[in-house]
């Protein structure tokens, strides 16, 4: 009776998880392309969560004595799946970053060059 508990509380909590991300796309705190890794991520969790003779096969499969172990590390998988996409957005972001700095100082570069040739140019 415990696990069917703990499955009825991953799915309110998935949908609720969807429900957020949702509203946050909605009032554009979140952009769309962000919000697709969680909104995966719930829906992932709602599916598996209705699906409870799939934990004990693949907690059986993966060598876990208990589904709740199963479930646990399917969880953390999710994660972790999440938590390593916006590893890979933040780290092109930050390439971009340094990309765009370097064309700022260029310009800045050219721009005082400009200035300093018109500066020393005879009047005409």
């Amino acid at each position: 009776m415990g696990m069917e508990r703990v499955l009825d509380v991953l799915a309110c909590l998935s949908l609720l998880l969807i429900l957020v991300v949702l509203r946050s796309v909605r009032r554009q705190h979140t952009r769309v392309e962000h919000s697709v890794a969680w909104l995966a991520a719930g829906l992932v969790l709602l599916v598996a969560s209705r699906f409870p003779g799939f934990w004990q096969k693949a907690g059986q499969w993966m060598g876990f004595e208990q589904r709740s172990e199963g479930l646990v590390f399917m969880v953390l998988m999710v994660f972790l799946g999440v938590l390593y996409r916006f590893s890979v957005v933040i780290s092109m972001l930050k390439d971009n970053n340094i990309a765009l700095a370097q064309r700022v100082a260029i310009l800045e570069f050219q721009l005082r060059s400009r200035n300093e040739e018109r500066s020393a140019s005879p009047a005409r």
